[in-house]
């Protein structure tokens, strides 16, 4: 059996060469004699794999999708993941961009109160602000070193804002026009009424020792008198908002709460408030105060 078998198979290795010529012989014969023949059968071959081999292909198809759309899905993260870096850096320009907008409306607000050229001033930021029921005061970023001293007064793009009233050497307090104890002297332009702009801690300070409260009206305008010496005349102040029993209340110009520049100028006119005196090293105890200026004197 083992001496049959071995001649077959070098008989079927020595016919199969000769074999594979004839029958790709015949082929070509036939297709040059009955080409519709040949396609026939070629048809009938391919419609009878068709089916195996489309199930065969269909993991193949499966797989590619799948690929696809794992890329698909890694290139969607990705894209997510840079989105939302770029809403964040777009979302830190969009404050930084709001910052410069307010600033620079409050800086482009302040030149229209820019004073004389005569007369010195400094271009000083809001850093703090101590408002509340017992006090209406801000801090800005500028003192001595500046060349502010007490008195001086603070005026925002509208009018006036207050005066100075605690002066270091890099940082200065300003008293605003409606803290309890401000007085400035005012008047009222269209009756040419005479006043005291008197602070109470509310929104809107009252005028005080108008002599005909009958002549003054809703919406007259309101500016500094120049009395007591310390704010020159001519100065916005406001305008009458309400009058009732309590007399006439005055709306501001500025929005006092919402204060980020301020111009400290300088009019020359500070020098008639009691400066503060320092107590004495050698005893340690403050001396007399000067007596308190008249009720008309911004205090």
């Amino acid at each position: 059996m083992i001496r049959v078998s071995a001649q077959l198979r070098n008989t079927i290795q020595r016919t199969t060469l000769p074999l594979l010529v004839l029958v790709s012989a015949s082929t070509v014969l036939l297709g040059k004699a009955d080409e519709m023949m040949l396609d026939s059968v070629r048809t009938t071959v391919t419609d009878g794999f068709a089916p195996a081999l489309d199930i065969a292909s269909r993991p193949l198809v499966a797989a590619g999708n799948l690929i696809d759309r794992v890329r698909g899905a890694i290139n969607l993260y990705q894209d997510n993941r840079r989105l939302e870096q770029d809403n964040e850096r777009l979302m830190q320009w969009q404050q930084s961009a709001l910052k410069l907008a307010a600033d620079n409306k409050q800086l482009r607000g302040l030149l229209k109160a820019v004073p004389e050229p005569n007369v010195a001033y400094v271009t000083a930021r809001v850093i703090a602000n101590s408002g509340g029921a017992y006090v209406r005061t801000v801090m800005v970023n500028a003192g001595s070193e500046d060349n502010l001293s007490r008195g001086q007064a603070a005026i925002g793009g509208d009018g006036l804002v207050g005066r100075l009233t605690e002066v270091g050497a890099r940082a200065a307090r300003v008293l605003l026009i409606t803290d309890l104890n401000s007085r400035v002297p005012v008047t009222v332009e269209n009756s040419h009424r005479n006043a005291v702009l008197a602070g109470d801690n509310s929104e809107r300070p009252r005028l005080a020792y108008v002599g005909s409260p009958e002549n003054l009206k809703i919406g007259d305008r309101v500016v500094t008198s120049g009395e007591g010496g310390v704010f020159p005349p001519g100065l916005p102040v406001g305008v009458i908002a309400s009058l009732d029993g309590g007399g006439a209340r005055v709306e501001p110009y500025v929005e006092l709460s919402q204060l980020s520049y301020l111009l400290i100028v300088n009019y020359g006119l500070a020098g008639g408030l009691p400066q503060p005196v320092p107590i004495a090293p050698h005893s340690g105890r403050r001396p007399k105060a000067a007596p308190p200026p008249d009720e008309t004197s911004v205090r």
